[in-house]
């Protein structure tokens, strides 16, 4: 999996003498996944049918207005927002998290099912790193796909066009396009 973003989270120098210092990337990123959650904590106890109040919490979550036809079903979670891009006609059902810090892309015509979730960064496994950096890369799903209920896309991870990823599947390798994945692995299981 391609490490395009590597983040530090502390200064190495000052963890060997036993001090936790955020760096200042690593701040701003928290500040903003402290606006985002009081954004979305508001936009998930709005009533279903206020759409403006809905598109005007939308607009400040991604920085932009949604795009034509999308469609969104709270509650809908994300710690980021301003690197989730959405396509049109893109639908989205209700308990999805998208945490987009590397940037997460869905294609036109995406079809996310309930409960799915997208992650796009990760501690190192080595417990002496894992306090000292994220690592991370985006995703990219192509158009016309539709993601299961449950499934969880790990970061790096590229679907291909028309594919279908299956409901609670575990997507942590590329698609190919026009394919369907299943089970606890993500394994191609049938081409068309």
């Amino acid at each position: 999996m391609p490490k395009d973003r590597i983040m530090p989270i502390h200064d190495p120098e000052l963890l060997t003498r036993g001090e936790r210092v955020l760096g200042p990337e690593f701040r701003a990123m928290s500040e903003r996944v402290v606006r985002v959650t009081e954004l979305t904590s508001r936009l998930n106890v709005l009533p279903f049918d206020d759409e403006a109040g809905k598109a005007a919490l939308f607009e400040q979550i991604l920085g932009r207005p949604l795009p034509e036809r999308v469609t969104i079903y709270p509650p809908f979670y994300t710690d980021h927002g301003l690197r989730l891009d959405l396509a049109e006609r893109v639908f989205i059902n209700q308990n999805c998290t998208f945490l987009d810090y590397a940037g997460i892309r869905l294609g036109a015509g995406v079809m996310v099912g309930p409960k799915a979730t997208f992650i796009t960064m990760s501690h190192p496994v080595d417990p002496g790193e894992r306090r000292q950096y994220l690592d991370g890369a985006p995703i990219e799903v192509a158009e016309n796909v539709w993601i299961g209920a449950g499934a969880t896309i790990l970061p790096g991870v590229s679907i291909g066009r028309d594919s279908v990823v299956a409901a609670g599947a575990i997507v942590a390798d590329d698609v190919p396009a026009a394919s369907l994945v299943a089970g606890p692995k993500g394994t191609v299981r049938r081409r068309w």
